[in-house]
C-alpha cells in the first residue's frame, strides 16, 4: 500500500511517506551537523509525519484533494503525535535511561510542535501539554505507522543503533558546559532541534511541489572571495582620492587595516567601536569576509536597531558587492502566524500552504534584519521565525548600534549570543561607538579577552571630534514654540538644522509650528509612521540638499540616529540616554568636513515618557552626568561622550532596571529565564505540582516553551506589519489579488519588505473603523487603503489622505 505524504498541485503526483521522510531526515541531519547533533536533528526528521502512516490519512488526503469544496471534517486526522508517541513508549515507560530519556522529550516536543509551536513541558494550569500528547492521546492506527515505519524507513534494530548515536550526541553536547546550566543548554538545543525540523520539512515539501529537486547552489567560499576582492578594490580605489591622506581617511584606513587583522582570531564574540564617521560599515564587512573565508562561515548577517538603517547599509554594500540576488533585507514579518495550526492542511496546498511554504528561512549569504527580528527567532511565538535559528549557526552576525537591545530583552540577548558563540560555531561583532556593559550583568555576555578590534580608542575618539556638547537642559526647558524661535534663530545662522525629539506626537507638532512661519526653506519630517521606501526617498532629498549646502530643517524622531548617513550644521536633541546623546551627535558635521560645530541637548517639557521607561530613566542618568560636569569639568573624562563616561551611564543604566533584565511577567510571577530554563529544583510551577498532585511529574524537563512564547513580545505594545500603498507598494497589493505559485510569493513577499509599516492594535482598530483596511491571501496579509497614506507622514489613520498614489 502507498501511503501517501503530499499530493502535488499542478499534476496529482504522489510523494509517499517514506521519500518525504527521508528527505526530510536527510536535511534536518545537514543542519544538525554543525552542532555535532545530526542524528538528533534527523531523529526529529524521520519521525515527524509517521502519523500519515494510516489508512485514515490516505482516505483524508485524497478526499481533500478530490473534493477541495468540500474538504473532509476539520479535526479528524492527527498525524503529528505518533512519532513523539513512538520515542515515549520506548525510552519513557520502562528501563529509562536519562540521555535517550531527554532525547525522547526534546525531539518528541519538536514532532509534536511541528505544524504549531513548542509545547509546555509544565503549564502554569500545572498541567503538561507534552504528556496529554504523547502518553494520554489514543491513536487508532498507531501500531500500523510503528509497523510501516520499520518496514520502509529504518529497520527495527537500525533504529535503536540510530537513538544511543542521539543520545551519545547529547552527552557530548551538554559537557561542553558544566552541569548547573544543564537546564539552558536543553532549552537552546530544542529549540534548535524544532527549528531544523521546521525548516527540513518546509524546504522538501516545497521542493516536492516545486518540482525542483535541483536547486541552485550556492557555493559560499568562492562567493566570498569573489566579494572580498571587490571591497578591496573599492578599498584600493579611496586609496587614490586626493584626500587620502588626510588624518582623518589615514586613520579609517588604519581602523580598516586593523579589522582584517583581527579576523585572523578564531570565533568569538568581540567589540568594534570605531567612532560614528570612521568607517564602521566597510570595516565590518572586511572583517566579516575576511573571517568568513579563514573560519568557513556559511553567511554574514547584519542586525540593526530600526528598520530605517536595513535599506541605507545593505544598498552601500549591494554598490560594493555588485550583488543583488544574493543580498536579504528582512525588515519584518508581513505574515502572522503565532496561532496556526496548520496540521489539518497537510498534504493539501492551499493559500495559507503556500504562504507557509514560500522561502523565509534566512539562507541567504548575506542579509539584513532588526533586533527584533533576531530575538524573534529565539523567543517569539510562531513556526515561521523558530524556522530561521539553524541558519544562525556558522555565521558572522554584525550587531550594528547594540546598545540599542531593549532593557527586558538584555538576559536573553546575552544567553542568546553565548549559545552561538559556545555550540554553533558563530561569530559575533558588538558594533558601536557607546558600548553598553553588557557583561556587567548578571547573566552577563562571555565577550572575548581583548575583544576590542581597534587600538588606542582614547586616541581615536579625539582624532574624531568634530562637534561640541552645548548642555542647556540643565540650564532651562523648551516648549515647541520656544523651540521653534530657537530653530528659526539658528537657521539664519547656519545652512542646516536638524532635530531630534523623543515623541512623534512633539515631531509632528514642531514641524506643523515651522511649516506656518513659512520660512521658504525645505523642512522634512521623518517617523516610523513612514515606510522604508518613503523614509529613503525622502533621506535622499534631504542628502541632495546637505550636499548642496542648501538651507534645509529636519524633525525627526530617534529613528535618524542610529547610522544613518546625514550631516548637518546643527544637532538639536532632546536630553535622553549619553548613547542617544552620542548617535545624535554623530549626525552633525558627520565627516568633519567643517571646523567644530554644536550640538544642542535641550530639556523638552511636553514631552510625555510615561510610557517610555527606558528614555525616561536614561534620560535621568545623563542629566546627573551633565549636573556632575557642570559642577567640576574634570569629572567623567571631562566630556560627556568619553569612554568612562559612557562606561559609568550604563552600569547605571542596568542598575537601575536590574529587577528587568530578565523580561519579567508580571501576570504569571515570574520570568522568562525561568519558564524557559527552570529545573525541577527551581521550578515554582513544579513544586505546586507535586503539592496538587502528591506526586511528581515523570519527565526530566520543566520547560514552558510555550506560556514563555505567547508572554515574550520585544516590543511591549504588540504591532502587526500592514503593506502601504507607496508607488511600488500599490503594485504589489495588486498583484496580491493573484494566484500565485509558492516561488512567485517568495519574491513578493520579499520585494513588499521596502513597503510595510508596523500598526499597534489601537491604529489597527481606528483605521478598521475608519474604512482603512483591507486583507488579502485568506486574511494572513494586511494592506493599508490609498487614503490611509499621506505622502508627509506617512501613516494616516482617518484615511482620508488627499494625496493619494499619483501624487508621489
Amino acid at each position: 500500500m502507498n501511503y501517501i505524504a503530499h499530493i502535488r498541485e499542478s499534476d496529482k503526483c504522489i510523494q509517499s511517506v517514506e521519500e518525504h521522510l527521508l528527505g526530510v531526515k536527510e536535511l534536518a541531519e545537514s543542519y544538525g551537523e554543525p552542532l555535532g547533533i545530526k542524528h538528533i536533528t534527523g531523529l526529529a526528521g524521520m519521525l515527524h509525519d509517521l502519523g500519515k502512516y494510516t489508512q485514515e490519512f490516505k482516505e483524508y488526503i485524497l478526499e481533500a484533494v478530490n473534493n477541495p469544496e468540500a474538504p473532509p471534517k476539520r479535526g479528524s486526522v492527527d498525524h503529528s503525535t505518533a512519532g513523539g508517541k513512538l520515542l515515549y513508549e520506548l525510552y519513557h515507560v520502562k528501563n529509562i535511561t536519562p540521555y535517550k530519556a531527554i532525547v525522547a522529550e526534546i525531539v518528541g516536543n519538536a514532532i509534536i510542535s511541528h505544524h504549531s509551536y513548542l509545547q509546555d513541558f509544565l503549564n502554569p494550569n500545572l498541567e503538561s501539554n507534552y504528556l496529554n500528547r504523547v502518553r494520554d492521546k489514543e491513536l487508532n492506527e498507531f501500531n500500523r505507522s510503528i509497523e510501516c515505519f520499520y518496514k520502509y524507513v529504518m529497520s527495527e534494530s537500525e533504529f535503536a543503533g540510530y537513538v544511543n548515536k542521539a543520545a551519545d550526541e547529547l552527552g557530548t553536547f551538554l559537557a561542553k558546559e558544566s552541569q548547573e546550566n544543564n537546564e539552558k543548554q536543553l532549552m537552546f538545543l530544542t529549540k534548535y532541534i524544532y527549528s531544523s525540523l521546521i525548516d527540513a520539512d518546509r524546504t522538501n515539501t516545497r521542493l516536492f511541489e516545486e518540482n525542483g529537486f535541483n536547486e541552485e547552489f550556492i557555493h559560499q567560499p568562492d562567493l566570498f572571495h569573489t566579494y572580498y576582492d571587490r571591497l578591496m578594490n573599492k578599498m584600493n580605489e579611496f586609496k587614490l582620492h586626493k584626500q587620502a591622506n588626510t588624518p582623518i581617511n589615514l586613520l579609517r584606513a588604519s581602523m580598516s587595516d586593523q579589522c582584517e587583522r583581527f579576523a585572523e582570531k578564531p570565533s568569538g564574540i568581540y567589540t568594534l567601536s570605531i567612532p560614528t564617521g570612521g568607517g564602521k560599515t566597510l570595516a565590518s564587512l572586511r572583517y566579516a569576509l575576511k573571517h568568513a573565508i579563514l573560519h568557513n562561515k556559511k553567511r554574514i548577517i547584519y542586525i540593526v536597531p530600526f528598520t530605517t538603517i536595513i535599506e541605507q547599509n545593505a544598498e552601500e554594500v549591494r554598490k560594493i558587492l555588485k550583488d543583488d540576488a544574493n543580498i536579504l533585507e528582512h525588515h519584518s514579518n508581513m505574515i502572522d502566524d503565532e496561532n496556526d495550526n496548520d496540521e489539518l492542511q497537510d498534504g493539501m496546498v492551499t493559500v495559507q500552504q503556500k504562504l507557509k511554504l514560500a522561502k523565509d528561512n534566512w539562507d541567504s549569504p548575506i542579509i539584513f534584519t532588526t533586533m527584533v527580528q533576531f530575538l524573534n527567532v529565539f523567543y517569539a511565538k510562531g513556526s515561521r521565525n523558530s524556522r530561521r535559528l539553524h541558519n544562525l549557526s556558522e555565521s558572522v552576525i554584525i550587531f550594528d548600534e547594540v546598545q540599542k537591545v531593549p532593557i527586558p530583552c538584555v538576559t536573553l540577548f546575552n544567553q542568546a549570543l553565548n549559545f552561538l558563540k559556545i555550540y554553533a560555531h558563530s561569530s559575533m561583532v558588538l558594533c558601536t561607538a557607546t558600548q553598553p556593559a553588557l557583561d556587567f550583568v548578571e547573566h552577563k555576555l562571555e565577550v572575548n579577552t581583548d575583544a576590542e578590534m581597534i587600538h588606542s580608542l582614547d586616541n581615536v575618539i579625539d582624532a574624531f571630534k568634530r562637534v561640541e556638547i552645548i548642555d542647556q537642559a540643565t540650564e532651562e526647558t523648551f516648549t515647541n514654540e520656544k523651540l521653534a524661535d530657537f530653530v528659526v534663530n539658528k537657521i539664519e545662522e547656519i545652512n542646516s538644522v536638524l532635530v531630534i525629539l523623543n515623541t512623534k506626537l512633539v515631531v509632528k507638532n514642531l514641524y506643523h509650528l515651522l511649516k506656518e512661519q513659512q520660512l521658504d526653506i525645505p523642512i522634512y519630517h521623518l517617523s516610523t509612521s513612514m515606510c522604508a521606501a518613503h523614509r529613503k526617498q525622502m533621506l535622499d532629498e534631504i542628502r541632495n540638499h546637505l550636499d548642496k549646502g542648501n538651507k534645509i530643517i529636519c524633525i525627526s524622531t530617534q529613528l535618524i540616529e542610529a547610522g544613518v548617513d546625514v550631516s548637518f550644521d546643527c544637532v538639536i536633541r532632546s536630553l535622553a540616554g549619553l548613547d542617544s546623546i552620542a548617535q545624535a551627535a554623530g549626525r552633525c558635521n558627520r565627516h568633519g568636513e567643517k571646523d567644530i560645530q554644536y550640538v544642542y541637548v535641550i530639556d523638552h517639557e511636553e514631552e510625555n515618557l510615561d510610557r517610555l521607561k527606558e528614555i525616561k530613566i536614561g534620560k535621568q542618568i545623563a542629566k546627573r552626568l551633565l549636573i556632575d560636569l557642570k559642577k567640576n569639568s574634570r569629572s567623567h573624562g571631562g566630556n560627556i561622550l568619553s569612554v568612562q563616561a559612557m562606561e559609568r551611564y550604563f552600569r547605571e543604566y542596568y542598575t537601575e532596571f536590574e529587577s528587568d533584565l530578565n523580561y519579567s511577567i508580571p501576570m504569571l510571577g515570574k520570568d522568562m529565564i525561568e519558564l524557559l530554563t527552570a529545573s525541577k529544583s527551581n521550578s515554582g510551577f513544579y513544586s505546586s505540582y507535586k503539592a496538587k498532585e502528591q506526586m511528581a511529574l515523570p519527565l526530566f524537563l520543566v520547560h514552558s516553551y510555550k506560556t514563555a512564547a505567547e508572554h515574550f513580545h520585544v516590543i511591549k505594545n504588540v504591532t502587526t506589519s500592514v503593506i502601504v500603498p507607496f508607488e511600488e507598494g500599490k503594485e504589489i497589493i495588486a498583484d496580491l489579488n493573484g494566484n500565485h505559485s509558492i516561488k512567485d510569493l517568495t519574491r513578493l513577499l520579499q520585494k513588499a519588505q521596502q513597503y510595510t509599516i508596523n500598526l499597534y492594535h489601537y491604529e489597527l482598530d481606528q483605521l478598521g473603523k475608519n474604512d482603512g483596511l483591507v486583507s488579502y491571501l485568506d486574511g494572513k496579509i494586511i494592506a493599508l487603503k490609498e487614503g490611509g497614506y499621506d505622502k508627509e507622514f506617512g501613516l494616516n489613520l482617518k484615511n482620508d489622505s488627499q494625496y493619494g498614489f499619483t501624487m508621489f
